[in-house]
């Protein structure tokens, strides 16, 4: 087999993503036949050399899998979290060993991710040059006039750099007691850091909740929060041809189902003590917060008491 760059064999054995197999090169985490290789333009030939990450040897013959996950709120898309938030793949529970999410999808937001061990595949549909759209349902206060709705598929400025041009239409709007609210169905095919979120708060509309529906082709509406499924080998073939990929082999079969089900720790995540959740953008006041702010009701007894001035021990004459 010819030779390969290193980031690249990384990737497509299922260690990480490329953009992170590229870290870890840099970071001197790999060698090539017992030497530290930590040039990007390394390269190696996966069946004759000795790769290492991390002291563990690479095997480049694993078997591809591919989940579907539909991640409800409070979860985050990685394997691990220094803050002690629950991830993903702890939905998966034994389902999910040498998985990682592909992209992400913030705390506050739930809807469809993929998990796999495709290094290539998760490079594709990742990276922006490839343009792989996402499908996301947003409900917002207020009602977007059609100026506002031009705003945003022309570009909003983020960071000092305008987004991608995206498709956006209204899908109903509606009245609540809280006011007039909108969802929306954006489709983009960036991934800048809670994107949808931030382009809709840049034009005045606040959001309420975000969900995403489907990456490129692929969706599945009879997914609920925390249900996840094994890829049937026709959608890993048309994901492949969605990120501009050649068909590739099977996908590994395992004991997974291809029909939804319910994840290891089902339905919203109990937030940890120390995480902040929000509802609309803004600090959520729990039923029991709120008694606590009402002040109590005391007696004229009990407060002349509390105002009187208090009295020492008396002195014997």
């Amino acid at each position: 087999m010819p030779q390969e760059r290193l980031q690249k064999i990384l990737s497509a054995a299922g260690v990480a993503s490329r953009r992170v197999a590229e870290a870890l090169i840099t970071e001197g985490r790999v060698r090539v036949n017992g030497e530290v290789a930590s040039e990007l333009g390394a390269k190696a030939d996966p069946d004759v050399d000795r790769i290492e990450v991390d002291g563990r040897r690479l095997h480049t013959a694993v078997p591809r899998r591919y989940i579907l996950l539909y991640k409800p709120v409070h979860y985050v898309t990685t394997r691990s979290d220094p803050q002690r938030r629950p991830t993903v793949l702890t939905l998966l529970g034994q389902a999910g060993q040498g998985l990682y999410p592909v992209g992400r999808l913030d705390f506050d937001s739930e809807g469809l991710i993929l998990l796999t061990n495709d290094g290539e595949l998760a490079d594709r549909l990742t990276h922006p040059r490839h343009e792989v759209p996402r499908t996301y349902e947003v409900r917002v206060f207020g009602v977007p006039t059609t100026e506002t709705l031009r705003r945003l598929e022309g570009g909003v400025p983020l960071d000092g750099r305008r987004t991608a041009p995206a498709k956006v239409r209204i899908i109903e709007s509606f009245t609540k007691s809280s006011g007039e609210q909108s969802l929306l169905q954006i489709v983009i095919h960036e991934g800048r850091n809670r994107q949808v979120r931030r382009m809709c708060q840049a034009v005045g509309l606040p959001v309420i909740t975000l969900a995403r529906t489907s990456i490129g082709t692929l969706t599945d509406r009879r997914m609920k929060p925390g249900m996840y499924r094994e890829l049937r080998p026709a959608e890993v073939q048309q994901l492949r041809a969605d990120a501009g990929l050649a068909a590739g082999p099977a996908p590994a079969k395992t004991r997974t189902s291809t029909e939804p089900q319910a994840g290891v720790r089902f339905g919203h995540a109990p937030t940890p003590k120390h995480i902040t959740r929000t509802v609309g953008g803004k600090p959520r006041v729990t039923k029991k917060a709120a008694r606590k702010r009402v002040s109590k009701k005391i007696t004229l007894k009990e407060y002349a008491r509390a105002v009187a001035p208090k009295r020492g021990p008396r002195k014997r004459s």
